[in-house]
């Protein structure tokens, strides 16, 4: 595995949220949502220096710390055309809007848009919510040429295996949580559609409207008679130390 990474660490910040660290010591947060994780270790819940933020869609648990967080570190914030809107009316000026099938070279690493199933809002302070376009995944490819898809929020879709085709990821951070997004079931059959040889599950059991298990798609993957390798990551772990 620390082969094929080629140099980038994965570093799992619990829920959806993840630390990249690029082969020339670039840090990216997806999805930052830290402050009131409660799978987030209390030592990591603080990032340090950020070079780039990328948010997938609107809701809390993926963008709560999205605006404390750049402009504590000045990191460029990559995401849809309405929520960089939002952004940049709150004062941030790093913000980049990226849509579906667009593609972006991000300090050294190329960001691709790709299509999520699901919803997005922002809730703003005064509780209400104001649409927040529509949600995205990211295929992240790095100076190594390791490429990385993170679905963000979705069901499964039957053009994942056009992001195959099209993208080629390594390695895959797919969401198994049932109820609000895609289950374990519905995981495995992404995975067939990617044909990746790597996935890392997330976005389960943060809540209890998340009942998904790795053990559930470890035994639809076999159903599935896939060759794939199932790296289940506890908040605080890395791949690729």
């Amino acid at each position: 595995m620390k082969e094929l990474l080629g140099g980038t660490r994965i570093t799992y910040l619990g829920h959806a949220t993840f630390r990249l660290t690029t082969p020339g010591g670039e840090n990216i947060l997806i999805d930052p949502f830290l402050t009131d994780n409660p799978q987030t270790p209390e030592e990591l819940k603080q990032v340090g220096d950020l070079d780039t933020i990328l948010i997938t869609h609107g809701h809390f648990d993926h963008f709560a710390d999205a605006i404390p967080l750049a402009r504590q570190t000045g990191a460029t914030v990559v995401a849809n055309f309405e929520i960089s809107s939002y952004l940049q009316g709150q004062g941030l000026e790093n913000v980049m809007p990226l849509n579906k099938g667009g593609t972006a070279q991000v300090g050294g690493v190329r960001v691709t848009g790709t299509h999520a199933f699901h919803a997005s809002s922002i809730q703003t302070e005064d509780g209400s919510t104001i649409y927040g376009g529509e949600p995205m995944g990211f295929v992240v490819e790095f100076e190594s040429g390791f490429k990385l898809y993170h679905a963000g929020d979705t069901a499964v879709f039957g053009d994942m295996r056009l992001i195959g085709e099209l993208y080629g990821p390594d390695l895959a951070l797919l969401p198994i949580g049932n109820r609000v997004v895609m289950s374990p079931f519905e995981a495995a059959h992404a995975a067939r559609l990617l044909g990746v040889r790597h996935v890392v599950p997330m976005h389960y059991q943060t809540f209890p409207f998340l009942p998904g298990t790795p053990e559930e798609l470890e035994r639809h993957v076999r159903e599935l008679g896939l060759e794939l390798e199932i790296h289940v990551m506890k908040p605080g772990e890395e791949l690729g130390s």
